[in-house]
């Protein structure tokens, strides 16, 4: 785990007086005003964030030290990250996606699978994409109890029990 969490990303500028378009990547959209100063993932750039309307996929927004349309668009596509203790504690069954990207992957019997390279949420729910040494491409499984039934951060694995047919069997194709 690090000390800082990707909270949301610019998609672009939004208008022209220096407004960006703010994705959040927050459970409560609203709420990634509310962790701030966020930062560059390198942490060379602090911005303070006013939130501005919702619009399509995320906020218009100011950030500090962006006044021109020009200052806006050279900052698309940078992730903006919050400090880890800014943020709200998670309850046991719960975790921040930051935390789960390069954990081992290991079966129930104990062989392991991969490394978890994304977790993706298209709109039902959590994807976990798996990438290994066995595996010809990405294997995506859903992040459910069932699926994952234990996460251990301490130990940085995940131990899962997928459906039938998701990882190859014995090492045949994917």
């Amino acid at each position: 785990m690090t000390d800082k969490v990707c909270v949301g990303a610019v998609a672009g500028a939004f208008g022209v007086h220096g407004e960006v378009r703010l994705k959040s990547f927050c459970a409560d959209p609203e709420a990634i005003a509310d962790y701030g100063p966020l930062a560059t993932e390198n942490g060379d750039r602090v911005f303070d964030v006013t939130l501005g309307q919702a619009i399509k996929n995320g906020y218009s927004a100011r950030l500090s030290g962006v006044v021109t349309k020009e200052d806006a668009d050279t900052l698309k596509g940078v992730r903006l990250y919050a400090p880890r203790d800014a943020l709200p504690s998670l309850p046991d069954d719960e975790y921040y996606h930051a935390d789960l990207i390069g954990l081992a992957v290991y079966d129930s019997g104990g062989v392991e699978l991969g490394r978890i390279k994304a977790v993706m949420d298209h709109g039902a729910g959590d994807l976990l994409e798996i990438e290994g040494p066995g595996l010809k491409a990405s294997v995506l499984l859903p992040f459910t109890q069932a699926a994952v039934p234990t996460v251990d951060l301490t130990a940085e694995r995940v131990v899962i029990d997928p459906p039938e047919g998701v990882f190859p069997e014995g090492g045949s194709d994917v």
